[in-house]
């Protein structure tokens, strides 16, 4: 099941890129990809915790996942401004773009 939640990781980065060069550009994203890329984030956690309850968690998962808990909410605060019709500040489109690789990264070590 942590295969399944990595290729979900891996489906919500690439809408991800796609967005961020979006805020890049000074333009605003699509909100139906903003929605696919926080339905695949969304369910990546959701089988991570799937994981947890079934098979418990090494603690390396635990940290990978609580660091993309994080950037979930980072991304909840740049939903914030589109909703706002804000363009999110570029500094916060990067940190949560880098929270989010090294909780999969982190992750990821657990599947290779």
């Amino acid at each position: 099941m942590i295969n399944y939640a990595v290729l979900l990781f891996a489906i919500a980065a690439l809408g991800g890129v796609f967005l961020a060069a979006h805020v890049m550009r000074d333009k605003f994203a699509p909100w139906a990809a903003s929605l696919v890329h926080a339905g695949f984030g969304a369910l990546g956690l959701f089988l991570l915790v799937a994981v947890f309850v079934r098979e418990g968690a090494s603690q390396v998962l635990l940290v990978g996942f609580l660091i993309l808990l994080v950037a979930a909410l980072g991304g909840f605060f740049l939903a914030s401004f589109h909703l706002g019709n804000r363009l999110p500040p570029k500094a916060v489109v990067v940190i949560h773009a880098g929270a989010a690789v090294a909780g999969f990264l982190t992750i990821l070590s657990q599947v290779v």
